[in-house]
């Protein structure tokens, strides 16, 4: 005979119940759609490695974006994908007021004032050598410099109509100067700063890198991004981070990382915690279900639901359209 404290079908036997049991439905205003933006203004160019998405130019956003709000977008994380502009060391080409990033912020507000437009901040895509800072003559990073310049950029964005920055470079201090640079320009209080505080040195992160054209020409990102087995670490970059100003916390890569999730979330639980499913596990996922290991819609909606009962109450996920349709 079962014991009665054993008992437990009872809470979840009817459907309508199951639903009860989260501890979050998701929902549209949930999900961020990172987007790849190329100073190929008419361009619309398939990314060979990661199914159904595109670097999309300026003059072909609005088609792309426009079905999407229709369906209930929220919100967007912008990348700059230069291929005119010519890199340097110093990521000059970050900010500049005709590349692609800043063009696109001003056209999606303008033709859609409600949507969130965050900005990722990085110079890996702008620098010469396709490290996310300035490095010193040793090619180590300059993290001061490296600093300056990430906040510089991101006033930029910020003054070019952006809602949210976010900085992903993994320097040491740059929220607390980000921040400073958004009160110092007027614009800390219509401005959110979301950290990519527990940001680790992944293998997931090669379609993105082929999607943004932004690997390092030399050595790897192990130095300032966090290494896989660190758990304090990635628990001190968040405690830094909520010091220095962030009103988002962000953990990247999502699905190996719930654990840290989790600790994001009892550390910081006063703020948003995010977490960005990258463009590998985004690509597994896909090839998987292609390879009919599962339905591509059953596992990626499990994949949601791990993020969220983790903690998370927003997920960066290149899934976005399909589950704008699915979520109807």
């Amino acid at each position: 005979m079962v014991e009665i404290d054993s008992l437990l079908h009872s809470g979840y036997h009817h459907p309508v119940q199951r639903p009860w049991q989260a501890e979050r439905v998701l929902t549209k205003g949930a999900l961020m759609y990172p987007i790849f933006i190329t100073d190929e203004k008419d361009a619309l160019i398939p990314i060979s490695s990661m199914p159904n998405q595109h670097r999309i130019g300026v003059n072909r956003l609005e088609e792309v974006i426009a079905p999407l709000v229709a369906k209930g977008l929220q919100a967007v994380m912008l990348f700059g994908v230069p291929n005119d502009f010519v890199k340097d060391a110093f990521g000059t080409a970050a900010d500049d007021p005709e590349g692609p990033v800043i063009q696109a912020i001003k056209l999606l507000k303008t033709k859609f004032p409600a949507l969130l437009v965050s900005c990722d901040v990085c110079l890996c895509e702008y620098t010469s050598h396709g490290h996310c800072g300035h490095l010193l003559p040793d090619n180590t990073i300059d993290n001061a410099a490296s600093v300056r310049r990430l906040a510089e950029v991101a006033v930029n964005y910020a003054k070019a109509g952006a809602d949210n920055v976010a900085p992903s470079d993994m320097m040491d201090g740059r929220m607390r100067a980000i921040k400073q640079g958004l009160v110092d320009a007027g614009l800390s209080h219509r401005v959110s700063l979301m950290a990519y505080s527990a940001k680790y040195a992944s293998a997931l992160y090669g379609p993105f890198r082929d999607a943004a054209c932004s690997g390092a020409q030399f050595g790897d990102r192990s130095a300032y991004q966090l290494p896989p087995g660190s758990r304090g670490l990635g628990r001190r970059a968040i405690e830094r981070d909520v010091r220095e100003g962030a009103d988002i916390i962000m953990v990247k890569p999502a699905t190996f990382y719930l654990d840290i999730i989790r600790d994001a979330k009892e550390q910081a639980p006063n703020h948003p915690i995010a977490a960005y499913q990258v463009s590998g596990e985004y690509a597994m996922i896909h090839h998987a279900a292609t390879a009919g290991v599962f339905d591509l819609k059953t596992a990626v909606l499990e994949s949601m639901t791990s993020l969220q009962r983790a903690g998370c109450s927003l997920i960066l996920t290149y899934f976005t359209p399909e589950l704008l349709e699915w979520l109807d």
